[in-house]
């Protein structure tokens, strides 16, 4: 009897004490979405040029990339990236820093995010990151990046993903989001916390710490699941740059480089500061920043079929009552040769139509190593003009000595 007794205390001191560990011990519900696990990275800028060779033998298996930043900032390495870890065997996947405060402009961002992966061939889901809120509610926030990952989908026909860290996964994305797959940003655990919105995770950004042969300095560390990967990794369908229907004639990016300036560039694409101004929603024509995306129209239209005009470009401490002068005509003359809105405004570099007298001209003798690209800044003209003025039949083709009228 007495052995039963103690048998049967021993048994529910057993049953309290698993009890009480089953309640203090966390049930592990939210883990990875799949048992296979591949090493990754995340890299940007930030990590200059990478050894991508170095980078696979040390065990990396997955690569993101950063490609772009907003609606007009393309990450400087992203090209150099993209093509040297493709070269190299890895997994690549791309993401985009959001940077919208409207559904409209998010929509943008994704356009733009797509644009710059035409073409490409990526092996892992397109990933959102928007981590920097302002002053927007909860609901601004969400409704946000539904637009953008939705116009992602739409334009590149690939699924999604969603990074976030612990913080806004749990108190911040909800609704039509949270079925994203999740990739998210927890450092200094063994795994990472269950938010209450996602049941699993498919990337797990464990430190920002990491060091991996191949790469400078530190760099972000990841594991991810197999569900990051697309099922399709068909390349991405073109798609056009946001604002692109600005000029009919269609549209290119640049990437601004240090020492540029915007009347500058106005010259070397035959354009004008206005255009530029205009299709990049500038606020300041002379401030424009290394690295940043400009879109440039492929034909602008400001070169002048008509041989009765002239081009003037406008330089520092030009008026537009001082040009009217120098050439010996009206403002009026001017503004409506241009189209000018605001005849107190013009810009260095504008590109400004002079209209002039078909009899007036001057001779010019051509001289050894002139063209007529020379020729035609000399003398503030065109090409076009010299070339109907003089009948020329091969603009690449002048000689030393002939006489042009100008």
């Amino acid at each position: 009897m007495a052995k039963k007794t103690i048998k049967r205390i021993n048994i529910i001191l057993t049953s309290g004490i698993f009890m009480f560990y089953m309640w203090i011990i966390p049930v592990h519900a939210f883990g990875p979405s799949s048992d296979i696990i591949y090493q990754g990275i995340d890299v940007s800028a930030y990590q200059g040029s990478i050894n991508y060779a170095e980078v696979k033998n040390a065990g990396i298996e997955v690569v993101y990339i950063k490609s772009s930043e907003g609606t007009t900032l393309i990450d400087p390495y992203f090209e150099q990236n993209y093509n040297n870890a493709k070269a190299n065997g890895l997994h690549v996947g791309v993401y985009h820093f959001v940077r919208a405060r409207s559904i409209e402009q998010a929509k943008k961002e994704a356009q733009f995010f797509v644009y710059l992966l035409s073409g490409k061939v990526i092996d892992c889901k397109p990933a959102m990151d928007f981590e920097v809120f302002g002053d927007l509610t909860i609901y601004e926030i969400n409704q946000i990046g539904l637009a953008f990952l939705s116009t992602v989908k739409e334009l590149s026909g690939k699924d999604p993903i969603v990074y976030s860290n612990t913080y806004t996964a749990t108190n911040i994305f909800s609704g039509e989001i949270v079925n994203y797959p999740l990739w998210v940003a927890q450092y200094q655990v063994n795994y990472p916390t269950e938010n209450g919105n996602w049941s699993s995770w498919s990337g797990w950004q464990y430190t920002d710490k990491g060091i991996v042969n191949g790469v400078n300095g530190y760099v972000d560390r990841n594991q991810f699941t197999k569900e990051i990967f697309l099922n399709d990794n068909s390349p991405i369908q073109n798609s056009n740059p946001p604002d692109a229907n600005i000029s009919q004639n269609g549209t290119t990016m640049i990437i601004i480089q240090y020492g540029d300036t915007l009347s500058e560039l106005a010259i070397k694409y035959n354009t004008t500061v206005e255009i530029l101004v205009k299709l990049n929603n500038i606020p300041n024509p002379n401030l424009i920043y290394a690295g940043n995306v400009l879109i440039i129209p492929i034909s602008s239209g400001v070169e002048n079929n008509n041989s009765n005009a002239d081009i003037y470009i406008v330089k520092y401490g030009d008026t537009l009552w001082g040009i009217a002068r120098r050439f010996n005509t009206t403002v009026n003359e001017l503004v409506e040769a241009n189209n000018i809105q605001n005849r107190n405004i013009i810009y260095i570099g504008q590109r400004i139509i002079i209209p002039r007298n078909k009899s007036e001209f001057i001779i010019y003798r051509v001289k050894y190593g002139d063209t007529l690209w020379s020729i035609a800044r000399k003398f503030n003209t065109t090409i076009l003009h010299i070339v109907n003025l003089n009948n020329i039949k091969n603009p690449n083709l002048i000689y030393a000595g002939s006489i042009l009228k100008i």
